[in-house]
Parts: C-alpha cells; structure tokens; sequence
C-alpha cells in the first residue's frame, strides 16, 4: 500500500511540475492551480488567434495569393507581380521592401483597378551612381565597362531569387496589416 507521505509526495511533485510548466511564483497549492487555469486560458487565446491567422492565410488561395516572377538582366531586375484581386496599399509594401534591398525603381507599370498587377525594372542604387559617375568622364566607354564589372561583382550576393524572397517578405508584411485593418 502506498503510504500517505509517498502520496503527499507524489502530490507535491506533481505541483512543482506544473508550477514550472506555467511559470508560477506562487507557493500554495491554490495558487498554483490559479496560475495554471490562467496560462491555460492564455493559451487557449493564442491557439484562437493562430486558427484566425491560419484561416486568413488560407483565404489567400493559390489564384488569389500574388504570382511573383523576377528576372535577372544585365544590371537589374525586371519584376513582376500579380494577383487576380485589388490589393489596397500592397505597393507600398512592395516598394518598401524595395527600399530595404537597396533597390531603386527605375521604371514601373502599376495598374490596381479589379487586380493588382505590378510590373518594374530595378537596380540597385549604387550601381546607377556609379554609371553615372563614369559617364561624365572623358572615357565614358571603358569606364562604364569598369562600373558594371565592379558593380556586377558587388551585386553577386543579390539575384533574382533574393529579390523573390524580399517581395515576398512585402506581401507578408501587407498580409499582416491588413488583417488587423
């Protein structure tokens, strides 16, 4: 037979584990079953909210979530992205994400109406100031040469598949605010 001690024991480990479970500072038993029933409510919130996060992820269904082609060219990006609805405020997002890459837009095509369509050519903004540069010299030819051959190895870490992800990180950001709008 188990003794009432060996009980009391077991009850007290079992306290402790949930104490540390729910990190509780209190020393009673009530107290402790106070704070667990509490954090349990607190995580019944944060599963609340992530189903609502899940859902409104899922709303963006594969012909409703933007498609994002970017193509590499010889010194800049040609970038596309499109969505089958009107998105309020994703260019913003997308130019700041731009803007946080280091690149500058140096043409774009924006049309917002019933879809969201966005079509731009960017570079990064060194690489315009350094061609720039160049061209105000007397050997405006083999300086450019130079420039882009510097830039070009500069501009190694940066390709198409970066400028995808950073895009996409826009989209993300915009996702996130406008479920809270």
């Amino acid at each position: 037979m188990v003794s009432r001690e060996q009980k009391r024991a077991a009850m007290y480990k079992k306290l402790q584990l949930l104490r540390s479970i729910t990190n509780s500072h209190a020393h009673d038993k009530a107290s402790i079953i106070l704070d667990a029933s509490n954090y349990i409510k607190e995580l019944k919130k944060r599963v609340e909210k992530l189903n609502q996060d899940v859902s409104t992820a899922a709303s963006f269904t594969s012909q409703n979530f933007p498609t994002i082609r970017v193509e590499e060219q010889e010194n800049h990006f040609l970038i596309k992205v499109f969505t089958a609805r009107n998105c309020h405020g994703l260019l913003v997002f997308i130019l700041q994400a731009f803007e946080e890459l280091g690149l500058e837009v140096l043409q774009a095509r924006v049309s917002t109406s019933d879809s969201f369509l966005l079509e731009a050519i960017a570079t990064r903004k060194h690489t315009i100031h350094a061609l720039a540069i160049s061209l105000t010299q007397e050997h405006a030819q083999i300086n450019t040469e130079i420039a882009r051959k510097e830039t070009k190895e500069a501009d190694d870490h940066i390709d198409a598949q970066v400028v995808k992800q950073v895009v996409l990180r826009g989209i993300q950001k915009w996702i996130e605010v406008s479920e809270h709008e």
